[in-house]
């Protein structure tokens, strides 16, 4: 069974080589990485370039002009994932907020699911303890917001450490995925759970990053609150499979 990380970058060049090590180090069979760098000023593609040349015919690296959005890296990153053989399909952030030892688990725990979330927000799981308490309810909000809206029943809407199956990803209808900020979390999860996939959560500790500057900002989470309201209109005459 193969199993493709999908890693977008922006300044990311401090974390990506230690993630890199990190992630081969994992006893998991035929990994492979694809990063999409949005044309990083500090020399995050660059480097990407001479991780790919370290691990020759593992890593794969695509230079994208600027700054296009989580979603369109991701649904690029799915496309491409696509035309090869690969049996999973991985989301994670390049900043170590993810473990990557989870990524054991959720292989595990795909036998009985069609799509595998690292979740913050089930027994076991947690947010970092340094984030001041206005941090975490802003966090927890957003994610409770968008599952009371959209009727789900994931725990873990907005988080970004996930594990697909390829036939979910070939099923769900990636052109008509719009959402091209962190929205785009709850839009592909929202799009997979109308399908009727079985989506299962392991729990993770979502730790700060140690390297680098969060992407993250109010006016992100604001855009994300407004588009969620959009999504029940985009898709409410979808059907399971």
């Amino acid at each position: 069974m193969s199993t493709a990380v999908i890693l977008p970058t922006y300044n990311e060049v401090q974390n990506l080589p230690l993630l890199t090590e990190r992630l081969f180090s994992l006893p998991i069979d035929d990994l492979k990485l694809l990063i999409l760098d949005d044309n990083s000023p500090d020399g995050t593609g660059r480097l990407a370039d001479e991780l790919a040349e370290k691990y020759a015919g593992k890593i794969q690296v695509i230079h994208r002009p600027g700054k296009m959005g989580l979603g369109s890296a991701y649904i690029t990153g799915f496309k491409e994932m696509l035309k090869t053989p690969v049996n999973f399909i991985v989301q994670m952030d390049a900043d170590f907020s993810h473990p990557p030892e989870k990524l054991l688990e959720m292989i595990q725990t795909s036998q009985a699911a069609d799509i595998v979330i690292g979740s913050r927000y089930v027994k076991g799981g947690g947010l970092d303890d340094k984030w001041p308490i206005w941090r975490k309810a802003l966090s927890s909000f957003g994610n409770t917001y968008a599952r009371v809206i959209l009727g789900s029943r994931v725990q873990d809407m907005t988080g970004g450490f996930r594990l697909w199956k390829r036939e979910v990803v070939e099923a769900i209808p990636l052109d008509r995925i719009y959402s091209s900020g962190y929205v785009f979390m709850v839009e592909m999860l929202y799009v997979a759970e109308k399908m009727g996939f079985k989506i299962v959560e392991v729990p993770i500790y979502f730790a700060e990053r140690q390297y680098g500057v969060s992407k993250m900002d109010l006016s992100i989470q604001t855009e994300a609150a407004l588009r969620v309201w959009q999504l029940r209109v985009r898709y409410k005459d979808l059907k399971a499979r």
